[in-house]
């Protein structure tokens, strides 16, 4: 049995599968509850479940920062990195405590967050990490560098899994960053659609 199964899982608040993501939004409130927040479960929960380090894109999540911290989303951040991430983390989590918070780098507290999370954050191709694969897993959904791995939503034909961006120019990379994850946060809306991304993702990690 996969320890990193929601289906499977006894660390989480509510079990959940492809065929009943319905239920994955008791873990939202839960772990919500859990860290003194409202329970809104409308409310989009975004994760960064590798940490932060320079070879993982901690300059462009600087840059995006004052984007993210403007949108109407909460924060988790798995506490792992350099000393310079950890005081940057923790700072955030202090001035922003009821929207940012750092998740323990264990095994237990990652299993609540991505039952919990609607979508997860990367600056570089995460096609190499573990993440990734609990990521689609659990139905969190990507917002991450275009990547052979990963296969783009498209409304029209409601294929793929993931929102994904250009790397190619450096200076657009922040704007399309942004863009993406402003694509992600208005499907997120649409309950139906965002259970069809997040069911082709499960499904991704079985084919």
């Amino acid at each position: 049995m996969n320890a990193f199964s929601p289906s499977y899982d006894n660390k989480i608040a509510r079990r959940y599968s492809a065929s009943s993501l319905e239920q994955k939004v008791a873990n939202k409130t839960a772990l919500q509850k859990e860290l003194g927040w409202l329970a809104e479960p409308k409310r989009p929960l975004l994760c960064l479940p590798a940490g932060m380090t320079d070879q993982l894109g901690g300059a462009l999540l600087e840059q995006m920062l004052p984007g993210i911290l403007a949108m109407p989303v909460e924060l988790l951040i798995v506490g792992k990195g350099p000393a310079k991430y950890g005081s940057l983390f923790t700072e955030l989590a202090k001035n922003h405590k009821h929207k940012i918070a750092i998740v323990p780098d264990d095994e237990d507290a990652m299993r609540k967050m991505y039952a919990a999370a609607d979508m997860a954050l990367f600056f570089k191709d995460p096609s190499h990490l573990s993440e990734l694969k609990h990521c689609l897993e659990y139905g969190v959904v990507p917002v991450a560098p275009e990547s052979k791995h990963l296969e783009q939503y498209d409304p029209i034909q409601e294929n793929g899994f993931a929102f994904l961006y250009d790397t190619g120019n450096e200076k657009q990379i922040l704007w399309h960053c942004f863009a993406a994850l402003v694509r992600a946060l208005e499907t997120h809306r649409f309950p139906f659609d965002w259970r069809t991304i997040q069911r082709h993702g499960m499904e991704h990690t079985h084919a």
